[in-house]
């Protein structure tokens, strides 16, 4: 299965490349083709996690991955995700909530079976450096269902990954989230969720959680990819909807990119346009490139962060 998501995730970077490649969007090329230079402030704002961050320790407690099927209103389907509950997890206490999304080609396995998103969580809270929470993994295009789980990815492009957008948008707000509060002992406040995402999904949730800051206190965008509203190139939706909400709402607005990224500009432009508007945030440059090594390390320190 690791083998299968990283065959995956590498092919989703090659249609990418062809997307890219092929567009005469002039401004487009401009905003993922072209060199990359790098200003003084590209640089890492924390030391890269310590050695066996992310490795698993079957002898010792651990959280449970549980596949759950759930009905979408929204897009009058039944799809799938993973829930990850901390050792001990127990319905008479209250959790916080980070929603993990996933990137372009790939489903929610990439975070558990590559990435290993749930070792790094138990080995964090194991060392008392997060609190226990739940960690839920949506499929992150509407298109994949339980009737429908491998869609047509020609289709897909065809359609500009519309799937990524506001439909899916649309089944995490009115669906997952309410499935999630309902069916788990998790609070039910902006200040006990978080949401972040690699890639496509980077892009997904700065997009989903700048627009609603009503509902995440918490944001974070990995190497995020061209979908990014205004920034990427695909949008010419504001990144940041209400700039005053985001100054004064946001409890972390993280933003992070490898250095050896073929997207770095993304994540550049990102920061910039934050940096305009006087939104604060956190922006993280390392040495990775657009990896899992990349995203095990920013979830490693972006969940030490939340929830405080």
């Amino acid at each position: 299965m690791k083998n299968k998501t990283r065959l995956i995730t590498m092919l989703a970077l090659v249609c990418w490349s062809i997307v890219h490649s092929q567009t005469e969007n002039t401004t487009d090329k401009k905003l993922n083709l072209q060199p990359i230079v790098f200003n003084t402030d590209d640089k890492p704002a924390f030391p890269d996690p310590p050695q066996g961050f992310r490795d698993k320790h079957a002898e010792l407690a651990s959280g449970k991955l549980t596949v759950v099927q759930y009905n979408s209103k929204t897009l009058g389907t039944r799809r799938e995700m993973t829930v990850y509950t901390p050792a001990g997890y127990a319905s008479d206490k209250k959790y916080p909530v980070l929603y993990l999304l996933h990137g372009l080609n790939s489903d929610k396995g990439q975070w558990t079976d590559w990435i290993r998103a749930q070792d790094v969580i138990d080995n964090l809270i194991r060392d008392g450096k997060i609190k226990p929470m739940l960690v839920v993994f949506p499929n992150c295009n509407s298109s994949i269902t339980v009737e429908n789980p491998t869609p047509d990815q020609e289709k897909e492009k065809e359609i500009g990954y519309k799937s990524y957008g506001v439909s899916f948008e649309k089944d995490l707000l009115k669906d997952i989230i309410p499935y999630i509060e309902a069916n788990y002992a998790v609070y039910r406040n902006r200040e006990q969720r978080a949401l972040a995402g690699l890639s496509m999904g980077g892009g997904q949730s700065l997009n989903i959680g700048l627009s609603h800051i009503d509902t995440f206190a918490f944001v974070g965008g990995f190497s995020s990819a061209p979908n990014t509203n205004e920034v990427g190139g695909l949008s010419t939706l504001k990144l940041v909807p209400d700039v005053k909400a985001a100054r004064k709402d946001l409890k972390v607005l993280w933003v992070s990119c490898g250095n050896k990224d073929w997207l770095f500009n993304v994540s550049q432009r990102i920061h910039s346009c934050l940096k305009t508007n006087q939104v604060p945030h956190v922006w993280h440059v390392d040495s990775n490139a657009h990896d899992d090594v990349e995203w095990a390390n920013n979830l490693y320190l972006f969940s030490q962060h939340i929830f405080k």
